[in-house]
C-alpha cells in the first residue's frame, strides 16, 4: 500500500493507492501531484475559477470556464457590474432554470426527490436557491427584520453556527408549493434589477453571515448570481444520473 511520511510539516504519500477514495468538503489547496493516475478522475470545485489548477504544467482554468460558458448560455454574465448586463444575465439565468424544471416535471414520478450520492434533490435545490436569494437580497441588501420563508432550505450545517433553523418548515412541501415559492424569489430579484442604478450597486452592507464585514450590493448579486448557475450545473448532473 506505501506509505505516508510527514516532511517540514506537510503529508507525502508514496505509492498509496486511493481508487474510490471520495473527498467531501475538503480542501486540497497547494497539493501537489507528481506521476499519478488520474484516469477517471472527478473533481468538482465551485471555486475553480477564482484560482489555478496545472495538469501537466496547462492552467485549466480557462478552459473549463470557456465551456462551461459554451455549455449555459449566459453564464458568463454572473460577474457582470452593470445593471443592462446583470438583467441580461438574470434573463438567462431563468430560463435555464425553466428549461430544467420542465426536464424534471417529464421524469417519472419522484424523480424531484432524488438524492444522487447524499446531495440535495432537485426540489431541495430549488427550496435552497430560495434561501440564498432570501439570505443575499432580503436580508443583506434589503436588510428585512425577518427575510427568510419557511420553506427555504438552509446548509445543515448552519445550526451548529447558532443560527436559528426552527423558522424553516420540518414537514416536506409539495413540489408544486416549492414551484411557487421558487417563482416568488425569482421575480423578486427580477424586480429588485429592473430599476437597480450603478449608485445602488456601489452601496455597501453588513455581509449576511458576517455583520462585521461590509461588502457592495454588487457582490450581494454576484453570490446570488454564483449560487444559481452552480446549483443549475449540479442539478442538471444528479438528472443525468436517473437516466
Amino acid at each position: 500500500m506505501g506509505v505516508a511520511m510527514t516532511q517540514d510539516d506537510v503529508k507525502v504519500f508514496v505509492d498509496r493507492d486511493l481508487r474510490g477514495a471520495r473527498f467531501n468538503r475538503s480542501t486540497l489547496a497547494g497539493a501537489v501531484m507528481r506521476g499519478v493516475d488520474v484516469d477517471g478522475l472527478d473533481i468538482d470545485a465551485p471555486w475553480l475559477a477564482e484560482g489555478t489548477f496545472l495538469i501537466n504544467g496547462v492552467d485549466v482554468v480557462p478552459l473549463v470556464e470557456a465551456e462551461l460558458n459554451r455549455r449555459f448560455p449566459g453564464r458568463e454574465l454572473r460577474q457582470a457590474n452593470n445593471p443592462d448586463d446583470l438583467r441580461a444575465g438574470w434573463a438567462a439565468a431563468e430560463r435555464a432554470w425553466a428549461a430544467a424544471v420542465d426536464r424534471a416535471v417529464s421524469m417519472p414520478d419522484g424523480a424531484v426527490d432524488v438524492s444522487i450520492d447524499g446531495e440535495w434533490s432537485f426540489a431541495q435545490t430549488l427550496r435552497h436557491l430560495a434561501f440564498a436569494t432570501d439570505t443575499w437580497l432580503g436580508k443583506s441588501i434589503r436588510r428585512l427584520p425577518q427575510p427568510f420563508h419557511p420553506l427555504g432550505q438552509p446548509h445543515a450545517e448552519y445550526e451548529t453556527d447558532g443560527f436559528d433553523m426552527s423558522i424553516f418548515a420540518v414537514e416536506q412541501p409539495t413540489f408544486a408549493e416549492i414551484l411557487e415559492l421558487r417563482a416568488e424569489r425569482q421575480a423578486m430579484v427580477r424586480d429588485f434589477l429592473a430599476t437597480v442604478t450603478p449608485d445602488l450597486l456601489a452601496e455597501t452592507r453588513p455581509a449576511a453571515w458576517w455583520p462585521e464585514k461590509q461588502v457592495c450590493v454588487l457582490h450581494c448579486l454576484h453570490v446570488i448570481f454564483q449560487e444559481e448557475w452552480q446549483h443549475l450545473r449540479y442539478a442538471l448532473r444528479d438528472l443525468d444520473a436517473q437516466g
